[in-house]
């Protein structure tokens, strides 16, 4: 069978994608060597923020109301509870830049806040600890996403809507031109006019000598700690998903969302991973590093039990920036990664976008091009 476009990758960026395009009307091919939000990729796991607050970048904050619009929608009309607004609390230290920024982006876009001083934040988070003159944003519209389950119910509608979708992995790609078909691992040939590569972490290993340097996946860590029995304080609406730009350890957190826990990790690049091979126990030092923090942070929960933890990753670009963009060599392949640990969110904007550039010709934007990603890390987008 011919199709007019084959999506490689069924996490966010690819479900998306493939579910918009047959929106539009088109044949669609989805292919994930290991499932949907499968635990390898990044896409996996049990929640992500959705959060509107990001510095100057007003394309991401835009992109993230967007997407946010679309996520309520898919979940009015499927009835899955997929998204919880839990509100997003960010804290900084006096004079923080990004966080002013922020604040600044917000006002300009349109975004519900409130700005919050050190001692409205005492008083309305008793079960946190601050640091002294830290001052805050509340996004009270934000709030987490129910990560796995998200993808799975977006490639599911996908499937229902008519969108082929195949457990098949693609084989590398040679030569130039224009792209007929691609290969799977078990010797299967799909064909399509358009190829979307969203195969997230996978993409250097596809693409070695072109995103071999340009997309590095690392390591990340996460853990979920137990409440005390009866502790409404840890649950929403008491307490919300929250980062703290005042360590620059980049720390965040999830309230005890469907009674599994409340989510630590630290927003730091970890060590190059292969996602493929990769094993995925956490680490003793990683622990301790959380444990500590989650003691200082919430003395309630010192000592606290450690209910879950996993390995997940980031795929980054060098900047931060995702990666759209047309294939040099191929004038219709498309390649569509580099969520950089912030990706997840704007997983249905993506796709509108995606699909804009396939099938309207939309101009690229050259924050998302090949040639704005460099070899060398140097991230700044959050």
């Amino acid at each position: 069978m011919l199709h007019d476009v084959a999506v490689i990758g069924a996490g966010v960026f690819g479900a998306w994608t493939a579910h918009r395009l047959r929106q539009a009307g088109q044949r669609v091919a989805l292919l994930d060597a290991y499932g949907a939000a499968n635990s390898r990729s990044s896409s996996g796991g049990e929640s992500r923020l959705i959060r509107m607050g990001y510095g100057a970048d007003e394309i991401y904050t835009r992109s993230a109301m967007r997407s946010l619009v679309l996520w309520r929608a898919f979940c009015d009309r499927t009835g899955l509870p997929l998204f919880h607004q839990t509100g997003v609390l960010w804290t900084a230290a006096a004079g923080d830049a990004y966080t002013e920024n922020s604040r600044q982006t917000l006002a300009r876009c349109g975004v519900p806040f409130d700005v919050l001083t050190a001692a409205e934040l005492k008083s309305r988070y008793t079960q946190m600890e601050f640091a002294p003159g830290n001052w805050g944003i509340f996004e009270p519209e934000s709030g987490v996403l129910m990560a796995r389950r998200a993808v799975q119910a977006i490639v599911t509608d996908a499937i229902h809507g008519g969108v082929a979708y195949l457990p098949e992995a693609a084989a590398r790609l040679d030569g130039r031109g224009t792209l007929t078909s691609v290969r799977t691992s078990s010797g299967e040939t799909i064909r399509a006019g358009i190829f979307v590569f969203a195969c997230g972490a996978w993409l250097p290993r596809i693409f070695p000598d072109l995103l071999g340097k340009r997309i590095e996946p690392t390591r990340q860590e996460v853990f979920f700690f137990g409440t005390p029995p009866g502790d409404a304080r840890f649950a929403p609406p008491a307490m919300p998903a929250w980062v703290d730009f005042s360590d620059p350890r980049g720390p965040y957190g999830f309230p005890d969302l469907e009674s599994r826990g409340v989510k630590i990790a630290f927003d730091q690049h970890g060590p190059r991973i292969d996602p493929h091979s990769a094993d995925r126990v956490p680490s003793a030092d990683g622990l301790v590093a959380v444990r500590d923090f989650l003691a200082q942070r919430f003395p309630a929960l010192r000592g606290a039990p450690l209910l879950e933890a996993r390995v997940c990753q980031y795929e980054n670009t060098s900047n931060g920036d995702f990666l759209i963009d047309r294939h040099p060599d191929f004038t219709n392949v498309w390649l569509v990664g580099g969520g950089s640990g912030h990706g997840f969110k704007h997983g249905p904007a993506v796709g509108e976008y995606v699909t804009a550039l396939t099938l309207d010709g939309t101009p690229l934007d050259p924050r998302y091009s090949l040639a704005t990603k460099e070899e060398s890390q140097n991230r700044s987008v959050f």
